[in-house]
């Protein structure tokens, strides 16, 4: 099981991959960017190397990659999970919140 939530990445070139560890940040970051000179895109390439030789936390590395990522347009907007759509069906069809 991976450690973060899968994040799908669509590249500049229309390419995609998903990202759930900091291995697989590392591979997307040698993906085709729009601007692989950003502030942004520079920490998280910093950070995930510094989270692989273990001298950064795993998190603060993948949400920086997650940061650089977003500023850049690449993240693909997640589905609501399964368990998320029974609950606002439930509500829906209640009209109200659930019971107190």
């Amino acid at each position: 099981m991976s450690r973060f939530l899968p994040l799908t990445i669509r590249f500049a070139n229309g390419g995609s991959m998903v990202v759930s560890s900091i291995a697989d940040a590392k591979k997307a970051l040698d993906g085709t960017w729009k601007d692989k000179e950003a502030p942004d895109y520079l920490a998280a390439a910093r950070l995930v190397d510094d989270a692989v030789a273990g001298i950064c936390r795993p998190a603060v590395a993948f949400a920086a990659f997650k940061k650089a990522a977003a500023r850049q347009g690449l993240l693909k907007p997640a589905d609501p999970s399964a368990a998320l759509t029974m609950l606002d069906d439930l509500w829906s069809r209640k009209g109200k919140g659930p019971p107190r």
